[in-house]
């Protein structure tokens, strides 16, 4: 696959971004958001699980990672075992989301998780993000909602980027271990019509002994008018970057002092990928209702390379190939009546959308230094997503609420057999549909510690799986027989929970939640399979706060419970506990920035001991980390930033696994005899120094 390298064009949209704005010196105004949303959302939401992040809480948050945006949702923890050009690992409500999975996330109406893809079903890869630009998150949690389909077990997240700025901005980061990164962006009013364009160049090495040498581009184009609720946008995105990785290595190896703690087994690991996307969306909101619709097609590829299990196979290394390259076209659109007084205030939704992956070329081939040297499969695929969905809110008294809903998902899809000795005789044309209710009822506001509301909610949803698995006839590695598994896979949630104002400046949401999945199916992308793992069932707790004791200061707190467990014992080793899912997990943080010369923000998370296997003889390390941002205006458009990551150095792992494999000195002393089990670990950055200098114009 070649990517088209774009700089010039970098340097010709950063001219045209900050001519005009600063030729006219007028700044541009900020959209302002009058709604107080994920704090207190008394009389509007659904659930206490629910909730949205705004710019400002993002503004002062220290961040390593483009896709931390999401750790903003109470109990979401992101982690990488890889290259920072590969999707991050995800965890919630005792979910192993590994890079995506059951946590469904949008950008400005565009999917970002991938179906049937070459490493894993819901890949979602969030690098192209430009948190700078991002105006709001609105996450729900549970399959409750009407809106939400396919892999939102646990959740969704929307992202949506902001139409204005206040200020045309050039933002220059240097850092520790050839970190780099200069981010552009500008806004320009003609008439009706806003104009935002953003460019940002990155690179970093990483503190590992085979430098990252991360390459990253990314333009942002967005034409728009109003509001997102009346009014329309038209945006243009292309991203690309390339890497090299350090994966997660045995533990032995490092302990045994064979490599460093940040050294790496294979030198010729990571990969290369693009995201090019035109999205365009319209709103609509009169007195009797409200219209919405979006359509949007993007262009995607991806080539990485990585050799989990070492030196299995011999001294050559057991690095493979996994690529995917595909075409995603799709929109939705839907209505709301709203019925008045006299039908109780009710609001009916009506909605259709639409998915389609053109998938020309998805493969796993062996490799040995990125160079192919085998084929185990390649595939050509066709998968096509429909859904329609209804949704009723009515308002019965001043104290009690409900809303109703119902979503019916088709899928269709064709895979076809393209290469590899034992896949010729998979494939095949292969069909599932599903019916999910929803019901929420709310109890509320009552003058009980503030204004109080209490939620109950349900609902059916589902985790689909790779098309390959559903179409499976043999195993592509050795040829023996395999059993294709169902495409849809049900999944069954219920919660309860309360939303309250203790104090004034204090709002806090408490959710006791539960989950029943029919399957753990994963298709294994390292493999070329589908591993069945059998049905689960989980529950827990979330308490989440967010409090604004003063003027510019912001405290949120948060604290997640969670039991994972499989209905039957496994047959490997006779366990029940859920692999990698994480029980408990806490953050703290807070920002204070009142517009005056200081800001700046602290955030401490703290990740519990999780079972590494089925019987939870062997855990992980429990831990807890902090990120340090401060900041200085020098005047009111120069200002000075000062990031510290993982503030106080704790030598503690990333991500930690446990599974077979070799380091090269087992192979070459004949030790590895297929493979050795053992703890999998990438560790955590060291204490990272980074200074940012904004100038706003």
């Amino acid at each position: 696959m070649k990517i088209i390298r774009f700089k010039p064009l970098f340097l010709a949209i950063l001219s045209a971004i900050a001519a005009p704005v600063m030729a006219a010196g007028i700044p541009t105004l900020q959209e302002v958001s009058v709604s107080t949303v994920g704090q207190s959302l008394t009389g509007v939401a659904d659930s206490a699980s629910e909730g949205s992040i705004t710019a400002k809480q993002l503004a002062n948050r220290p961040l390593l990672r483009p896709a931390e945006v999401l750790e903003a949702v109470p109990g979401m923890i992101v982690t990488q075992h890889s290259g920072d050009g590969k999707a991050n690992q995800y965890f919630l409500r005792g979910f192993n989301l590994d890079h995506g999975s059951d946590f469904s996330t949008h950008l400005m109406g565009m999917p970002v998780n991938m179906v049937s893809h070459a490493h894993g079903q819901g890949y979602m890869d969030l690098n192209f993000l430009i948190p700078e630009l991002v105006g709001s998150v609105k996450y729900r949690k549970g399959v409750y909602a009407a809106e939400d389909g396919g892999l939102a077990v646990t959740g969704s997240g929307r992202i949506d980027y902001l139409r204005k700025l206040d200020k045309s901005f050039v933002d220059l980061g240097l850092g520790q271990h050839n970190y780099r990164r200069l981010v552009a962006a500008g806004s320009h009013q003609i008439g009706d019509l806003n104009l935002l364009g953003a460019v940002e160049v990155a690179g970093n090495d990483g503190p590992w002994d085979q430098p990252e040498k991360l390459d990253k581009n990314n333009i942002v184009l967005r034409l728009s008018s109003g509001t997102a609720s009346n009014g329309f946008a038209l945006t243009g995105m292309a991203y690309q970057a390339d890497w090299t990785a350090t994966e997660h290595v045995p533990e032995r190896a490092i302990a045994s002092g064979e490599i460093s703690r940040y050294g790496a087994l294979s030198a010729a690991d990571g990969g290369k990928t693009h995201r090019y996307s035109l999205s365009g969306d319209w709103a609509k909101t009169t007195d009797e209702g409200a219209s919405k619709a979006n359509l949007y097609v993007i262009d995607y590829a991806l080539n990485l390379y990585s050799a989990p299990s070492g030196y299995i196979n011999g001294l050559q290394g057991d690095q493979h190939e996994q690529a995917d390259q595909r075409t995603v076209w799709g929109g939705q659109g839907s209505h709301t009546w709203f019925l008045g007084p006299e039908w109780k205030d009710s609001e009916l939704l009506a909605g259709l959308q639409l998915r389609h992956d053109r998938i020309c070329k998805v493969g796993l081939y062996t490799t040995e230094g990125r160079q192919r040297t085998g084929t185990v499969r390649e595939d050509r695929i066709e998968e096509t997503a429909i859904a329609a969905l209804f949704e009723g809110r009515t308002q019965w008294t001043k104290w009690l609420r409900s809303s109703l809903g119902l979503r019916h998902d088709q899928i269709s899809a064709t895979a076809t057999a393209l290469g590899g000795q034992f896949n010729t005789g998979n494939g095949g044309d292969v069909s599932a549909s599903q019916t999910s209710p929803k019901l929420a009822v709310t109890l509320g506001p009552f003058d009980l510690l503030g204004k109080t509301e209490f939620y109950a909610n349900w609902g059916h949803g589902f985790h689909s799986n790779d098309v390959r698995g559903a179409t499976a006839v043999t195993n592509p590695q050795d040829g023996s027989a395999a059993t294709p598994v169902p495409l849809i896979v049900k999944a069954k949630g219920s919660e309860i929970g309360l939303r309250a104002a203790p104090l004034p400046g204090w709002n806090s949401s408490l959710a006791l939640w539960q989950m029943e999945l029919a399957s753990e199916l994963v298709f294994i992308g390292d493999e070329g399979v589908t591993e069945p793992k059998g049905a689960s069932r989980r529950h827990g707790v979330e308490w989440s706060n967010y409090i604004t004791p003063a003027d510019g200061w912001i405290v949120d707190a948060d604290l997640a419970w969670s039991q994972a467990r499989f209905n039957e014992s496994t047959p490997d080793n006779g366990g029940r506990h859920v692999p990698n899912a994480i029980p408990l997990t806490a953050s703290l943080g807070v920002t204070a920035d009142n517009g005056g010369a200081w800001f700046g923000g602290l955030r401490l998370r703290y990740l519990g001991a999780y079972a590494l296997e089925e019987t939870a003889t062997h855990k992980s390390t429990a831990f807890w980390m902090a990120n340090l941002k401060a900041g200085y205006r020098i005047s009111p458009n120069l200002q000075l930033s000062f990031d510290v990551l993982n503030l106080f150095d704790k030598k503690a792992n990333d991500i930690e696994y446990w599974g077979g494999a070799c380091t090269r000195s087992e192979t070459l002393g004949g030790t590895c005899g297929g493979g050795i089990d053992g703890r999998l670990v990438h560790p955590l950055e060291p204490r990272t120094f980074r200074f940012g200098l904004r100038a706003s114009f």
